[in-house]
């Protein structure tokens, strides 16, 4: 099953499910209804986050089911973040071996994490804000485990069984922001930053090792198979578990395979007009053009 978040003209948002496939503009999405996602009454659930929450939440979503409501182009929609709101967006760093070597780095021993907030996250076709502060704005695709069950100190078998299912995510990295200091904060928690989606497909249809791909302006700067991570879905579920509880609708991003432009000779980074996709086999893609931010925007806070 194939999930997604889509932006109403109102401004809502609703859950949707994809019938056909995910790079398909003429497939069917079916708009499901937030109080028959919510048989409890809760004021029902507006997103994909919000829908897996709720118990039992496959069988309500399935199709032909009851919250079954208007159909829609898949092309023709505004895609919200995937998970708009989510609690916690864990992220993972030095996970592909190509990449840790790229880098000039040793294989580590443990997972290299850093956080993000819900404010980072942007939609899978949104424009991508360069930033006036930074131009040294770099790409990074990455295969998202989103989980759908609370779990902590997970065992392996809890670890699997909590994951909802997969998506894919740009971290895309402000380096100059990013290495002025050790940690790597400042320079991936920018707001709108991160596309992540286009859909959330369900775990039971869809598992690591198909390729993820990224490409600037058509041009291919990244390829990997999915199940060449380091630390793979289950163990990042089990290990993060360990330090504190997971909820439905968080995100973990697992990390980004060989080819971003910083380990390029020269650099390269990504400038205004630059079109940036990135593709999981059987996830979907992310499309997002890079638009400069204007200075404007930065200074229409400051006091004179």
């Amino acid at each position: 099953m194939k999930l997604l978040t889509l932006r109403r003209a109102d401004g809502t948002t609703r859950v949707g499910r994809l019938d056909g496939p995910q790079d398909d503009d003429e497939a069917r999405v079916v708009e499901l209804d937030p109080a028959a996602l919510d048989p409890t009454g809760g004021g029902g659930a507006t997103d994909v986050g919000a829908l897996l929450a709720v118990d039992g939440w496959q069988q309500l979503a399935t199709r032909g089911g009851p919250a079954d409501g208007p159909t829609h182009r898949y092309g023709d929609l505004d895609l919200a973040p995937l998970v708009p709101n989510p609690a916690k967006v864990v992220c993972v760093g030095l996970n592909y071996k190509a990449h840790i070597l790229e880098m000039g780095r040793d294989l580590p021993d443990h997972p290299t994490l850093f956080a993000k907030w819900a404010s980072t996250l942007t939609g899978p076709r949104d424009d991508v804000p360069l930033p006036p502060e930074d131009d040294a704005l770099d790409w990074e695709g990455e295969l998202v485990v989103v989980v759908g069950q609370r779990v902590r100190r997970a065992s392996v078998a809890a670890a699997a069984e909590a994951i909802a299912g997969y998506a894919v995510a740009n971290d895309v990295s402000m380096r100059t922001w990013q290495f002025r200091t050790k940690e790597w904060l400042q320079g991936k928690v920018w707001d709108s930053s991160t596309p992540v989606g286009p859909v959330l497909t369900t775990a039971d249809s869809w598992q690591p090792g198909p390729t993820i791909s990224t490409r600037v302006n058509g041009e291919e700067v990244q390829s990997a198979p999915t199940d060449d991570l380091l630390f793979g879905p289950i163990e990042l579920v089990a290990y993060v578990s360990t330090m504190l509880e997971l909820a439905p609708g968080d995100l973990i991003l697992t990390g980004t395979p060989g080819g971003v432009g910083r380990a390029r000779k020269p650099p390269r980074y990504l400038v205004d007009g630059d079109v940036v996709e990135v593709s999981v086999d059987g996830l979907g893609t992310l499309r997002n053009v890079v638009v400069a931010e204007p200075i404007a925007e930065r200074l229409a806070g400051e006091v004179d």
